[in-house]
Order: structure tokens, then C-alpha cells, then sequence
């Protein structure tokens, strides 16, 4: 840990803190976010240098003191044990970042394996996500849906935004629910009482403030169709909801929230970009090592990332060995412990990397 790089922080910190208290800075909303976000990134860390260099003072008082007087000898021990702790702990916050942990995201959770109650699965999800959202304070918003008979989602779209000055970004928090969640329980199309399991994948992709991807209009196909409310009535007599497809890749983009045709193309296209700016650092990422993650593939049961069990009321997360029996308080929107398990996992790979 070089006395450089810490003096580089506390150096950025201060600076950021004479930006922010430019009423100038303020009179640009995006600008004054960016600084606040990373002045929030930087706080606790700047706490830990500050903490460290008063111990590491006090310990060289105290120590001077206990040559004289044996009594300030028990004082410089319990300093002395303090810095290590103070040292790691400074370490864990110095660990690179995920340079997208304060961007929001956009959601697609597309029913899989297990027809209508998959699709029923799928709605269970965008439920759970849109109840973690509320009890965060996100701005959770549906983009555009594909409904099922039955009031499931064959897919669906939602965009998450955090608070501006939140702690974390939801990105930091969601980053890790990408992937084939499994449901095991009876289903509701089920007559005989049995267990069956069924699938549903979850995509998630930050949105980036600023989008780098260019995209040739020669490259897509737009759609425009008439937006649904449940199930399957019509919202409005014009076609306002827009589909596009990049031809290239395949990605399928939908919006038909907002009140236009023309706020809906701009929208998806949005959505769009960052798609496209995530799949271009993911591959040039890969060239260099393994994926980072991967996502679905296939929404396939064997694929899975995590089981809701209905009859036991479990939830396992299959990638860090997680297990609750409070599923029922899990799909209510708490999933606190297993992100929590997620991001520790996380950053065990991370300090072990930069150990090695």
C-alpha cells in the first residue's frame, strides 16, 4: 500500500469536495451527480487513511510514553493489534472497482423451460425485483412485456434507476442475478398435485449516463404495434409501442411505456446502445481472460444459478452454496442475504487475485 496512492486519494477527495461546493458545478445536474457519486465512493475510504495514521501516531506516542511509564505499555499493544486491522480493511476499499457499480440497469426476464408456469415464474421474479426496488428507494419502471394466457410473462422489460446520492448504484447491487433461476413447486395449470420445476432467465446490463456505440440504422428493424395493458387489452388507438432488432446480433429491443412513438424509439434505442456497448466490452474482456460472468445461455434447468423450492421454502444459490428457508419473505422482495453472500463471494475472487 504506497504512501503515493493514498496522498492520490485524499488529493482527489479534496478536490471533489471544492467542485461540489461550486454552486456552478450544481447548475449541471448530470455533472454534479458524477462528482457526488464518486465523492460518496471515496468517503469511507478516506475515513480508513485518516483512522490509519492516527493509530499509527498514536502507537508511536504511546510506545515513546512506555519507556518511561510501563502503564502506556498495554495502551501500545492494543494500538499496535488495531493497525493491522485498519490496514486490511484498507486494502479490501482500495480493490479495483467495477467501473459500472454506480450505473442503473435494465432488466429482461424471459420465461423458459415450463410453458405457462414459467411464464407465471417469470412474473414472480419481476415482482420480487420490483418489491427490492421499492424498499430501496429505486425508480423501477416495465419498458415493454410480452404476456402469457394466464398472466405470466412470455418476457419483460423493466428499467431500474437508483437515488442520486445513494450509498451504492443498483448495478453494484443487481450485477450478480444474471442467469437461469429454477423454480421447483406445483404448479397452478397442475390437477394431480405433483412438483414439477420450471425455469426463467434473468438478463442484466448496466445503463451507462454516456453510450460510446454507434449503430448503422441499415442494421435495424423497427416495428411499431399498438401498446397492451393485463391481459392484452389495447392502452391506446395508435402505434405507439417500438420494437427494434439489430440485425447484426439479434438483440430484440421493446418500449411501450412512454406516451409516444417517438419517446418510445428513443427509449429503446437507449436500451439498445447500452446492450450493445455491454456485449463489446464483454467481448474484447474475454479476449484478454475468462468472462467475467456469464449470464443465460440457454434457459435451461441445468443452467441454473439459484432454486426456489416452494415446498421447503428454500432458496439455494448454487454459485456461493447459499441456503434460506425463508423464500416466501425472498420473492416479497428481501434478498438481502443472498446478495449479500454474492458481493462477499466477489470480493474474496478479488483480493485473492490481487494477492496472487
Amino acid at each position: 500500500m504506497e504512501s503515493s496512492s493514498l496522498q492520490g486519494v485524499l488529493a482527489e477527495h479534496a478536490e471533489l469536495q471544492t467542485q461540489l461546493s461550486d454552486p456552478a458545478v450544481h447548475a449541471e445536474a448530470d455533472r454534479a451527480r458524477k462528482l457526488g457519486r464518486r465523492y460518496a465512493e471515496l468517503a469511507p475510504v478516506v475515513k480508513t487513511i485518516e483512522e490509519l495514521e492516527r493509530a499509527r501516531e498514536d502507537l508511536t506516542a504511546a510506545r515513546e510514553l512506555a519507556s518511561e511509564d510501563p502503564a502506556f505499555a498495554e495502551e501500545a499493544e492494543e494500538i499496535a493489534q488495531r493497525i493491522p486491522v485498519l490496514e486490511a480493511k484498507l486494502t479490501e476499499q482500495l480493490l479495483p472497482r467495477d467501473s459500472y457499480d454506480a450505473a442503473d440497469v435494465v432488466m429482461e426476464i424471459k420465461s423458459g423451460e415450463g410453458g405457462e408456469e414459467s411464464a407465471l415464474f417469470a412474473a414472480d421474479l419481476l415482482r420480487m425485483y420490483l418489491r427490492y426496488s421499492e424498499q430501496h428507494g429505486w425508480k423501477a419502471v416495465v419498458l415493454g412485456s410480452t404476456e402469457s394466457d394466464l398472466g405470466g410473462y412470455k418476457d419483460v422489460t423493466v428499467s431500474i434507476k437508483g437515488k442520486p446520492d445513494g450509498p451504492e448504484g443498483v448495478w453494484a447491487r443487481l450485477k450478480f442475478e444474471g442467469g437461469v433461476h429454477r423454480v421447483q413447486r406445483v404448479p397452478a395449470t397442475e390437477s394431480q398435485g405433483r412438483i414439477h420445476t420450471s425455469a426463467a432467465g434473468v438478463l442484466i446490463y448496466p445503463e451507462p449516463e454516456e453510450v460510446e456505440v454507434d449503430v448503422d440504422p441499415n442494421d435495424l428493424r423497427i416495428d411499431v404495434y399498438r401498446s397492451s395493458g393485463p391481459g392484452g387489452q389495447s392502452v391506446n388507438t395508435t402505434d405507439s409501442a417500438v420494437r427494434i432488432t439489430h440485425l447484426p446480433t439479434g438483440i430484440v429491443v421493446s418500449c411501450q411505456n412512454e406516451k409516444s412513438q417517438i419517446q418510445n424509439r428513443a427509449r429503446a434505442m437507449q436500451v439498445l446502445q447500452a446492450r450493445l456497448q455491454l456485449a463489446a466490452e464483454e467481448a474484447a474482456a474475454a479476449k484478454a481472460a475468462d468472462a467475467r460472468r456469464s449470464q443465460v445461455r440457454t434457459v435451461d434447468r441445468s443452467e441454473r444459478i439459484r432454486t426456489y423450492n416452494y415446498p421447503e421454502n428454500r432458496i439455494s444459490d448454487h454459485r456461493v452454496n447459499y441456503k434460506a428457508y425463508n423464500l416466501d419473505q425472498v420473492l416479497d422482495g428481501e434478498l438481502t442475504g443472498v446478495l449479500d453472500a454474492l458481493a462477499a463471494a466477489d470480493k474474496e475472487e478479488r483480493l485473492a487475485a490481487q494477492q496472487s
